[in-house]
């Protein structure tokens, strides 16, 4: 049996914390971790600082086996991993002869002379073990504290990546029972989150192996179950039985699992029910562009307008020009979906970025035949929500209309 293994994650750099860069390491070792059955419950970032990582380190170990670092491992001043780790482990930093003469080496391989502050890569906290880095010239360290150890690793990506996968796996792989933890993606759409949480209930939300979680993006839901097990049939049978489940309570808001998309269910809904999508964009354009590269869309897409002004989209459609935009998109919508079959239609102020006094900056209005439904947002065409959050929106109301009809 897999032993029940917990790891913390401590992403070192204060342009981390400064939103310089953005901290790619930390989801990469996560998604490893995940693939060898170690479970994270935590991920933190701290800046180069010593007394801040060595707090950050002593925490981490309070309540992690493994602890991994990543970056601060060069030869510059403000390179501070070594001295944190090393005083949250109460021990002194300690010059390793073996390793500087291994760090000159790789200088020379590279026909350069080595500067010598690189000199400061040679010192280790005391007990700690050197991990050859043939990719780089950051050494990483391990060091074991009782039944914990602390694995730091370089903040360069391509570093981290090759040690991680060719160095550390075997280690823990020696150390430790390891099992394997799956995760499975259904996606849902035309629902809201709570009323989708409530849907599944209780019990299956607060299972323990395998969990149940969602998460809401762009007008859409992620249902992701994640088993653990000791070998791979065993942790799909997990997956498959939780499916079964989930499909039993939600099926019929679940459009695709993975990465399948919405405009992809709506295309294929489309196709199957014969019906024909018109699309109106009013202060933003694109909700057609992800449609149209799918060969499908000439047969699915029966017309697509798009305006800048508002004063445009309300003469060519002879809107009344005092009606304010709910109205206008309800009276579209609801007259596009009977000419065509289907409609979306989006009216979006395309001056206004985030206006919390306007519940009508953007309007997205969705409709099958008779019946419609119009959302209101407060934000406007200038913010870049507008053109994926509204847009999703009104394609997943339209995908479940078509169903429910279809049904």
């Amino acid at each position: 049996m897999s032993d029940n293994v917990t790891a913390e994650i401590i992403a070192i750099g204060t342009e981390i914390l400064l939103g310089e860069i953005t901290d790619t390491n930390s989801v990469y070792l996560a998604q490893m971790l995940r693939e060898y059955g170690i479970n994270l419950y935590f991920m933190t970032s701290v800046g180069d600082n010593a007394q801040r990582i060595a707090s950050a380190v002593q925490i981490a170990l309070s309540r992690a086996d493994i602890v991994i670092t990543c970056g601060g491992l060069g030869p510059t001043i403000d390179d501070m991993t070594r001295q944190g780790v090393a005083e949250a482990l109460g021990r002194p930093l300690v010059f390793d002869e073996r390793l500087y003469e291994q760090i000159k080496q790789r200088f020379a391989s590279f026909r350069m002379q080595m500067p010598e502050n690189n000199r400061r890569q040679a010192y280790l906290p005391q007990g700690a073990s050197a991990i050859d880095n043939p990719v780089g010239t950051a050494p990483a360290f391990m060091v074991e504290d009782g039944s914990h150890v602390v694995i730091s690793l370089p903040g360069v990506p391509r570093e981290l990546k090759f040690l991680f996968e060719n160095k550390v796996i075997p280690i823990l792989k020696a150390r430790y029972a390891l099992g394997l933890i799956r995760a499975r993606v259904l996606r849902a759409a035309g629902i809201g989150e709570s009323a989708l949480d409530e849907r599944l209930g209780q019990e299956l939300l607060e299972s323990a192996n395998p969990t149940v979680g969602l998460a809401a993006h762009h007008g859409i839901i992620d249902i992701r179950i994640t088993a653990k097990g000791d070998t791979p049939k065993a942790v799909e049978e997990q997956l498959d039985k939780y499916e079964q489940l989930v499909r039993a309570k939600v099926g019929s808001v679940i459009f695709g699992t993975g990465k399948d998309t919405i405009e992809q269910a709506l295309l294929e809904q489309l196709a199957r029910t014969k019906h024909r999508l018109a699309m109106v964009e009013v202060g933003l354009v694109g909700a057609a562009q992800a449609l149209l590269r799918d060969p499908r869309a000439e047969q699915c897409i029966a017309s697509v307008n798009s305006f800048l002004m508002p004063s445009e989209a309300y003469a060519a459609f002879g809107l009344d020009p005092e009606v304010n935009f709910r109205d206008a998109s309800e009276q579209l919508t609801l007259r596009l979906s009977q000419e065509y079959g289907a409609s979306l239609v989006i009216f979006s102020r395309p001056d206004v970025v985030e206006n919390e006094d306007s519940e009508q900056a953007t309007v997205v209005g969705a409709g099958v035949r008779e019946v419609t439904t119009v959302r209101s947002y407060g934000f406007g065409a200038a913010s870049d929500v507008a053109h994926v959050w509204a847009i999703r929106w009104g394609l997943a109301n339209i995908w479940r209309m078509l169903k429910e009809q279809q049904a």
